[in-house]
């Protein structure tokens, strides 16, 4: 009975929505990778990226040097190249969502990017991650 009731299959299963998390996190990895390699962000990106994926990682490229600098102002006693490629990734995707996404909530951009520390660094990196993105929105984005 089970196996007739489902309309399950491997071809509906491609056609599913990409959760915007998921398009967050392949941005994220995809800045990372250029970070640590060197390598032209657009060969990182998947080619199958959503079109969210590549205005996040075009968007964090483009304003680049000003999200470093929020995060240099913000994250007190850390130098840039002291914080984590990784989590200075999510911190620059979601400072760029908190920037220039006005279509996405604040609390979403921050709680996502909290949620990918959690899941993709240390013990640590939540804390630190909600500390300069809760910062940067009471003092650069809600009061600019």
């Amino acid at each position: 009975m089970w196996a007739t009731a489902s309309a399950w299959t491997p071809a509906a299963a491609n056609t599913c929505p990409v959760r915007r998390t998921d398009q967050r996190r392949a941005a994220v990895v995809a800045l990372y990778q250029q970070d640590v390699t060197g390598r032209a962000a657009a060969d990182l990106v998947d080619r199958n990226a959503t079109p969210f994926t590549r205005e996040l990682v075009d968007g964090v490229l483009a304003d680049r040097a000003e999200l470093d600098a929020l995060i240099g102002r913000y994250a007190e006693g850390w130098s840039l190249d002291r914080i984590a490629p990784l989590e200075r990734n999510i911190l620059r995707v979601a400072l760029h969502e908190l920037r220039s996404r006005p279509d996405i909530p604040a609390e979403v951009a921050i709680d996502e990017a909290v949620e990918a520390a959690k899941e993709l660094c240390s013990t640590d990196a939540p804390a630190f991650v909600n500390g300069i993105l809760g910062a940067v929105q009471r003092t650069e984005v809600a009061h600019p």
